[in-house]
């Protein structure tokens, strides 16, 4: 069990170095568009469209670290006063219950992926790209946190949280 865990672990972990390599470069393509508009009176074309495609990415490959850190928002008001005993059961149910949603997601998601590529869809924009590659993301980012919530119940169920 614990080379699942650290297999999870390593994934979010990609997950999450992904994420920043992808946040930089959505920082590195703003600056670019500024600096070529300021001192160039020209225009990337693209900075924008692709600015939010960068950040779709960087928030999806980012779910399961930041699962992982426990730093999603909780509302522990109520489990704050209980036992730990009762915690864990209330983390193990609302863990499921987070799985079976994200699992609708994961297969809405793949739909609509799917859907891109079948119907040939680009963007709108001057780059005209592909939308099933930026869609990709989604199922993938997905697949992570689905593991990550996994794992986490597991490990209530051990009682290891």
């Amino acid at each position: 069990m614990k080379i699942f865990y650290s297999f999870i672990n390593k994934l979010s972990l990609w997950g999450a170095y992904l994420s920043s390599l992808l946040l930089i470069s959505l920082v590195l393509l703003i600056l670019t568009e500024v600096f070529i508009r300021y001192f160039f009176d020209m225009s990337t074309m693209i900075a924008d469209e692709y600015s939010g495609y960068l950040y779709l990415a960087a928030i999806f490959l980012g779910l399961a670290y930041t699962f992982n850190e426990d730093a999603h928002i909780r509302i522990n008001i109520l489990t704050s006063k209980m036992s730990k005993k009762s915690n864990r059961f209330i983390d193990v149910f609302a863990g499921l219950i987070t799985i079976f949603i994200l699992i609708f997601a994961l297969y809405r998601t793949i739909l609509f992926t799917y859907d891109s590529y079948d119907m040939q869809m680009v963007s709108e924009g001057v780059s005209e790209t592909p939308l099933y590659l930026t869609q990709l993301v989604m199922p993938i980012g997905i697949s992570l946190f689905i593991l990550a919530v996994l794992a986490f119940v597991l490990k209530g169920l051990r009682n290891d949280i």
